[in-house]
């Protein structure tokens, strides 16, 4: 028998299998997604696990790599974060789904209310919400306002206010493609059968009740499904829960105190 034949026969097999299966594997997690996800920076190892774990991306995962820095700003803490103001009189919901009826009916009440934009996927069962928008026209996370409302009418609002400071020394990077940014998420985090429903790009940090300067870092924002919320640094890659910007923003809210 001509073993070296054998061999080469042997591991040209093998080869041919395992394109076979990171093929199927290929096809099997693009059955799992949108058609315009780009899942090509995703490591084999994070498209196994997705495949394991049942994991499905319906979002659109952008594609965009923006150069982005901190954001600076002072929070407006003249009022305490969980003061809801009541209207009166009361305004049609409807408005919500309108810019120019929106600040028509509350934009002399609520203040800067058109630098703030409607997140339609962190609406709840009592309130619509609205995130502060910053220069560049992206969300800055943390800094809501949220509109109550009962039997169709809108009867009273908490709002977040920051005053946005201009550094001299503004830094901007590169941001950490979607795609990259969600491996480490999907290795170490989600759970088995987690649906990640919106990814979007924008600013995260706590607010704290306090004169200081304070920063909000280029961030991934990944919701999934079932409501749970994620922030991935677009610059380190780092991840963090929504329960942990929750609890370290009430740490720093007690500290003002």
């Amino acid at each position: 028998m001509d073993w070296g034949r054998a061999k080469s026969v042997l591991i040209f097999s093998f080869l041919v299998l395992n394109v076979l299966l990171g093929y199927q594997l290929w096809l099997n997690v693009r059955d799992q997604v949108n058609p315009n996800v780009d899942l090509t920076a995703l490591p084999e190892d994070t498209l196994r696990i997705m495949q394991e774990k049942g994991i499905t991306i319906t979002a659109s995962v952008p594609g965009g790599t923006p150069k982005m820095g901190d954001l600076q700003f002072r929070y407006d803490g003249r009022r305490g974060a969980s003061d809801k103001i009541p209207l009166d009189p009361q305004v049609d919901s409807r408005i919500v789904f309108s810019e120019r009826e929106l600040v028509e009916g509350l934009g002399n009440i609520i203040t800067d209310l058109e630098l703030y934009r409607f997140d339609p996927a962190l609406q709840t069962d009592e309130a619509f919400v609205f995130t502060r928008i910053a220069a560049d026209g992206r969300p800055i996370f943390d800094v809501k306002l949220e509109l109550y409302y009962s039997n169709q009418k809108i009867v009273a609002y908490r709002q977040d206010r920051i005053e946005p400071v201009i550094s001299e020394d503004y830094e901007r990077q590169t941001v950490l493609p979607a795609s990259k940014a969600l491996a480490p998420l999907i290795d170490n985090y989600l759970q088995p059968g987690a649906v990640i429903k919106e990814i979007q790009l924008g600013y995260h940090g706590q607010l704290f009740n306090t004169d200081d300067i304070q920063a909000a870092e280029p961030s991934w924002r990944v919701l999934l499904e079932d409501g749970s919320v994620y922030y991935i640094n677009a610059i380190s890659g780092a991840v963090a829960t929504e329960q942990d910007a929750a609890a370290a923003e009430t740490d720093g809210k007690a500290d003002g105190v």
